[in-house]
C-alpha cells in the first residue's frame, strides 16, 4: 500500500496525497454512522478529474491495494469505512458543473458537486434536482447509495434522475453508461447497475442528471396526534385517498422534545406529540384543494392540531424541525455514547404496524430512542443512543435492530429504504435477497473486479 501511495504522489503531486492522522481519522470514522470499522486508510488522495481517478485506480490495482471512494462522508451504515485499510479516494475536489443544458432540462456534473450548491446555481432557470438527502451530500455519493430524502414521495429516488454516468472500473478503464437522451433502450441498463452499488463495482466520477421545474407554490402543514399509531395511520389514509402531497414526514414525541431541548427550530417551540409534516406543491388552486382534502381526512381536525404556512418564512419555520432532526439528536447525545441509526421500508399497508411495534420495543430498552421518517413512501428511521463499551447495552440494541430488520422482511419490506448496505447491513442482505440473487451479485462483482 505504501508503494502505491508513493507512486500516486509521483503521478499527482505530493500536495494531493495526505497521510496526516487527522485526515485519516476523519475519512475513516463518523460520529453519526451506525457502523464504523477499526481499520483506517493509509492515505487520502484528492483527484480533480476522471483521468486522475483512472491513474490512481491503475496503481492501486497493480499493488492490490483496496480503494475506498469518499464523498461528503454523510452516510450512516459504514459505507465509506476502510475495514482492510487501503487508499481513500476523496472526490470533493471534483466539484465542477461541466455542462448545463437548460432547454433539455439536464446537467452534467463531477461527482464532488454538492447538490445544494448545484440547485442554487440553476434556480434562476426555474429548474432543480429534487432529491434532498443530507445538505452536505455530493452527487457521486447520492448516486452510489441511490439516495432519496423527503421529496421521494413525489419525485422518486435518485435512480429516476440519472441520464448517464462516467465510471472508472476497478482496472482503471473509463466507461460511459449511456448518451444524453432522456430515454434509451440501447443495451443493458448500466445506470441501474451502478446506481446503488455503493462503490463496489466502480467509482462514479461524472453524471448527467435530469432536472425538474421548480413548483409554482409550496405550502407546509404540521399535524399532531395522541399516539404514533394514530399519526402513521393518518399518513396511510392520506396516501390511499390520493391527496397530492409532495412530502409526508413523521417525527415521534421524543424527537419533538429533542428539537425543543435545542431551543426549538424555526423560531418556535413545538408540541411534544407524534407529528406529521406535510408538504404541498403545485399551482395555488391545486395546492389549496389538496389542503382542503387533508383537513377533511385528518381525524378530529381542529385548527390548533393542523397548522398550515401561508408565507415563505412560515414555510421555512415549519419545515425546520424536520430538516434539523439529525443535528438535534447529535447535540443531545451524552458523552461516551453512540447513535445506532438505521432504516427499513415496508408496504404502506404495514407501515403503522411496524412503526408502532418498533417504537414499543426500542422503548423497552431503557435507553434513549426515537423514530422518524419518510412515511409517505413507507420508509422510517429508528435511532437509539447507547454506550458502545457496555456489552449488555450493545447486544440489547443490536438485538432490537435485528428484530426490526426481520420484522420488515416478514412484512415483505426491505432492510434499507435509503441508507444503503455499507458494512452495517451486510448480514441481513442475504436474508432479503436469497442465495441465488447474492450469487448473481457476486458474479457481477467478479466480472468487473476479478
Amino acid at each position: 500500500m505504501l508503494v502505491a501511495v508513493r507512486k500516486i504522489q509521483k503521478a499527482l503531486g505530493e500536495d494531493r496525497v495526505s497521510i496526516e492522522q487527522d485526515d485519516i481519522e476523519s475519512h475513516g470514522y463518523s460520529e453519526w454512522s451506525t457502523s464504523n470499522s477499526t481499520g483506517r486508510p493509509v492515505a487520502i488522495v484528492t483527484p480533480r478529474s476522471t483521468e486522475e481517478v483512472s491513474a490512481i485506480v491503475k496503481i492501486c490495482t497493480e499493488h492490490r491495494t483496496p480503494m475506498i471512494p469518499f464523498g461528503a462522508g454523510s452516510s450512516v451504515e459504514g459505507n465509506f469505512s476502510s475495514p482492510f485499510s487501503g487508499i481513500c479516494i476523496d472526490l470533493s475536489g471534483m466539484n465542477r458543473i461541466l455542462a448545463f443544458h437548460e432547454e433539455d432540462m439536464n446537467i452534467t456534473v463531477q461527482a464532488g458537486v454538492r447538490w445544494t450548491d448545484m440547485n442554487e446555481k440553476i434556480k434562476s432557470a426555474n429548474l432543480f434536482m429534487p432529491m434532498d438527502p443530507s445538505p452536505t451530500a455530493y452527487v457521486g455519493g447520492m448516486i452510489a447509495t441511490n439516495c432519496s430524502g423527503t421529496n421521494a414521495m413525489k419525485y422518486g429516488t435518485m435512480k429516476d434522475w440519472v441520464v448517464n454516468l462516467t465510471v472508472v472500473l476497478p482496472n482503471g478503464t473509463v466507461i460511459k453508461t449511456k448518451r444524453r437522451p432522456r430515454k434509451s433502450s440501447a443495451g443493458y441498463n448500466l445506470n441501474a447497475l451502478f446506481t446503488g452499488s455503493e462503490g463496489t463495482l466502480g467509482i462514479i466520477t461524472e453524471a448527467t442528471l435530469k432536472l425538474a421545474i421548480l413548483p409554482d407554490e409550496t405550502s407546509i402543514g404540521v399535524a399532531t396526534f395522541p399516539t404514533v399509531k394514530d399519526a402513521t395511520a393518518a399518513a396511510s389514509k392520506l396516501i390511499r385517498a390520493g391527496v397530492p402531497l409532495a412530502a409526508l414526514e413523521f417525527m415521534d414525541e421524543v424527537q419533538m422534545s429533542v428539537i425543543n431541548q435545542n431551543g426549538g427550530a424555526g423560531g418556535r417551540k413545538w408540541t411534544e406529540k407524534p407529528t406529521l409534516f406535510l408538504k404541498f406543491t403545485g399551482t395555488k388552486d391545486s395546492m389549496n384543494e389538496a389542503i382542503r382534502q387533508t383537513q377533511k381526512l385528518i381525524p378530529g381536525y381542529t385548527s390548533d392540531r393542523l397548522i398550515f404556512a401561508s408565507t415563505a418564512s412560515e414555510r421555512e419555520s415549519l419545515w425546520a424541525a424536520r430538516k434539523e432532526a439529525l443535528w438535534a439528536l447529535l447535540a443531545v447525545r451524552p458523552e461516551n455514547t453512540e447513535i445506532w441509526s438505521t432504516d427499513v421500508a415496508v408496504p404502506l399497508s404495514r407501515l403503522a404496524e411496524i412503526v408502532d411495534l418498533s417504537k414499543k420495543e426500542s422503548g423497552n430498552l431503557g435507553l434513549f430512542s426515537t423514530v422518524l421518517g419518510h412515511v409517505g413512501d413507507g420508509n422510517f428511521h429508528q435511532a437509539v443512543m447507547y454506550n458502545p463499551k457496555d456489552p449488555e447495552q450493545y447486544q440489547a440494541v443490536k438485538a432490537c435492530v435485528s428484530r426490526m430488520m426481520r420484522r420488515a422482511l416478514e412484512m415483505e419490506g426491505t432492510i434499507s429504504g435509503e441508507h444503503g448496505i455499507g458494512i452495517g447491513k451486510k448480514d441481513y442482505l442475504k436474508e432479503e435477497l436469497g442465495d441465488s440473487t447474492i450469487q448473481l451479485m457476486r458474479a457481477l462483482k467478479r466480472s468487473v473486479d476479478p
